[in-house]
């Protein structure tokens, strides 16, 4: 199948991209810039490998959303808190329908430029805080993806049921340098180890049993997640 990735270039994307690399011809990678605080970290990584494995990269931007959005992820917003990723406090970082506008777009892409399908690394660790990340609005998204064009645009999540453990876990099977990842929200120069992006990060290396290569500013005991 001919398929579009959404590489972000984090560390689930760049995974979800090596393995679509093996499983269907990609024609294409996107990145979206909407004013997070950490796009200029990760959009680097995600043009990186698209051009190692000599795949179209594009970069959309939607400046609109750290305008007219509310979120602590976006630059307009507030600081990023710390703690584990599944923290309540982290729903300060959700940037409303986020997914939703993305897919969309990619959806027209992904037509134009002729694939029959769209990857997204949604996982099930997303889950706790993100609603546009649930298969409940995935198979809606998809359902409309499919009837909304004539390829048929399939929505392929190949992570859904997966958490960021066996994400590393599949990385680390593939090869990937996750070296050339980004994760932390805050956007400085070094991971600072303590939001909830790092916490996730920090935690998935460690059950996994990967070397974590990733350079933080700070790397406290990992905080226990709400209910564990």
């Amino acid at each position: 199948m001919k398929a579009v990735v959404l590489l972000s270039g984090g560390m689930d994307s760049v995974t979800a991209f090596y393995q679509a690399l093996n499983e269907h011809e990609v024609v294409a990678a996107l990145s979206f810039d909407y004013g997070s605080k950490h796009n200029a970290r990760e959009i680097p990584f995600a043009r990186l490998h698209a051009e190692k494995a000599g795949v179209r990269h594009e970069t959309i931007e939607l400046g609109f959303m750290d305008r007219l959005f509310q979120s602590d992820l976006l630059g307009s917003g507030g600081e990023i808190p710390d703690g584990h990723y599944a923290e309540d406090n982290m729903k300060r970082t959700v940037v409303p329908f986020r997914n939703g506008i993305m897919l969309a777009i990619a959806c027209g892409f992904a037509e134009s430029a002729g694939a029959e399908g769209l990857v997204i690394a949604a996982h099930s660790g997303d889950h706790a805080i993100y609603p546009d990340c649930r298969e409940p609005f995935m198979a809606g998204m998809a359902q409309a993806m499919r009837e909304g064009t004539y390829a048929r645009v399939e929505l392929l999540r190949p992570f859904i049921d997966m958490d960021k453990t066996a994400i590393a876990r599949r990385g680390a099977e593939l090869g990937i340098d996750f070296a050339d990842t980004w994760s932390c929200y805050k956007g400085g120069d070094i991971h600072c180890g303590t939001c909830g992006t790092c916490v996730e990060r920090r935690e998935a290396f460690l059950l996994a049993g990967v070397p974590d290569p990733t350079r933080y500013l700070a790397t406290p005991p990992i905080p226990q997640a709400p209910g564990a």
